[in-house]
């Protein structure tokens, strides 16, 4: 089942790449953002402990607005969706396999003119696992989150790099609701484009 997801996850971003392989690479008024990504990290404080959690997803995002804010503070709002098919939490007593799908992701990336584009976003999603998660509460969990990162422009493609807050609990679905709190670090690699119309480009 997780070779089916990797190979799918693969395909899709392979298809994307292709067809956007000559677009920009800067975070435009009006663009889009394609990424695949992975992330990992380990429990920490509040909640369960001693849980580690990997997984990988591929984002496609939005970008609403012109540069916004004062000074150093000014930037481009983004909302986003990230498809999660691989989502694994290591457990003392066992090995959760699921995947997740974040429908709300809004993202300020601040507009600067180098290379580097810092971002922070707030998300959150569902996530779904063939155990529960933690042990002995429920296989349906929600996944809010916090993120701090950069991106580090290229002339073909981007990386990405952040620091991620996840929690994962099912907020009262069932009895038992000690939830996990994660610190991940998450890579990915994207790009940036722009649909311009046949007029534009006549």
């Amino acid at each position: 089942m997780r070779t089916s997801f990797a190979a799918a996850l693969l395909l899709c971003f392979s298809f994307f790449w292709a067809s956007f392989a000559q677009a920009q690479s800067r975070p435009e008024d009006g663009g889009h953002e394609i990424e695949i990504w992975t992330s990992g990290g380990h429990s920490a404080i509040g909640g369960r402990r001693d849980i580690g959690v990997w997984n990988g997803g591929v984002r496609y995002g939005w970008i609403l607005t012109r540069p916004h804010g004062p000074g150093f503070l000014k930037g481009r709002f983004e909302y986003a969706v990230d498809a999660v098919p691989l989502f694994m939490v290591f457990q003392p007593s066992n090995t959760a396999n699921g995947a997740g799908f974040n429908p709300f992701i809004l993202k300020w990336n601040f507009a600067t003119r180098g290379r580097i584009v810092p971002y922070f976003e707030l998300g959150g999603g569902v996530l779904y696992t063939n155990h529960d998660v933690p042990d002995g509460t429920n296989s349906l969990n929600f996944t809010p989150s916090a993120a701090i990162g950069t991106h580090i422009l290229r002339e073909k493609y981007n990386w990405s790099v952040e620091l991620r807050y996840l929690h994962i609990s099912n907020a009262g679905l069932d009895v038992h609701n000690s939830g996990i709190n994660t610190v991940q670090v998450r890579l990915g690699i994207g790009k940036f484009f722009h649909h311009y119309s046949k007029d534009k480009n006549q």
